[in-house]
């Protein structure tokens, strides 16, 4: 499997770069490549890499793009990836309402697997906590989420996805974000609250409870390696000649059953 990282200066884009040259899911080493705009400096990273996608011809014979960069270059990343017919893993977040529209027309042409949270853990927390939901209609919902200093969003795009996941299971809910002022919780409420601090890789925590009884489903990241992992197995799943189509952890998790 030929890889294109984008994104390939930031932590993320070195964590996928150094699984790949390990042949992690069936990466070929000699064939991975980066791109970057930013200035970084190319001679301290594991593999070729270009500051530019469309000035190298190398990047063409990709079989996958595994992108870590930002959401912002996302819709140009995309018409490149249609125009070559390479699938990609799109693993930003923070998408505007129009990048999000060029994810879904780009899925047409191409697979694109897209999901704010690469690990497998998260995924099967997700679905638990949908299904505890379902099984306790009149219990009351909270979702803790806690990163690092340096995060620039929030509530975190995994915390959203496991709420819009509940409100699947509760139409009527309401997300609540940052819970302030003064007034009572309304029984439709999902709240979120966002903690930002030291080098928290994260941790996402849905507690759902009556006055009688609580379940509290945690899950905690201890290596942001492990959304490499996640992103690389994403990677194999869409080279597997798998149609044009928008893919997420939900699929993943149904081919690895």
């Amino acid at each position: 499997m030929k890889l294109l990282i984008s994104g390939l200066c930031g932590h993320m884009g070195t964590e996928v770069a150094k699984l790949a040259l390990a042949g992690c899911r069936g990466a070929d080493p000699a064939a991975t490549v980066g791109v970057d705009m930013n200035a970084c400096g190319a001679e301290g990273m594991p593999c070729a890499v270009s500051f530019d996608v469309a000035t190298d011809s190398i990047f063409t014979t990709a079989d996958c793009i595994v992108d870590f960069s930002h959401h912002s270059a996302t819709p140009v990343l995309l018409a490149y990836a249609v125009a070559n017919r390479i699938p990609v893993v799109l693993a930003t977040t923070g998408h505007t309402e129009e990048e999000k529209a060029a994810i879904e027309a780009a899925a047409a042409f191409i697979p694109v697997f897209f999901a704010v949270n690469f690990s497998l853990g998260v995924a099967l927390l997700i679905d638990t906590a949908r299904q505890v939901a379902a099984a306790m209609p009149e219990a009351e919902i909270e979702i803790i989420e806690k990163h690092h200093n340096r995060k620039l969003d929030a509530p975190s795009g995994t915390a959203l996805a496991i709420a819009n996941a509940l409100r699947e299971v509760r139409p009527e809910a309401e997300i609540v974000t940052g819970r302030s002022g003064y007034g009572k919780r309304t029984p439709r409420e999902i709240g979120i609250h966002s903690i930002r601090m030291g080098n928290i890789v994260g941790e996402h925590e849905v507690i759902i409870g009556t006055p009688n009884q609580t379940i509290t489903l945690k899950h905690e990241a201890h290596d942001r390696a492990l959304f490499a992992e996640g992103a690389l197995a994403a990677a194999e799943f869409l080279c597997k000649g798998r149609p044009a189509g928008l893919y997420n952890m939900a699929d993943l998790v149904k081919a690895q059953a």
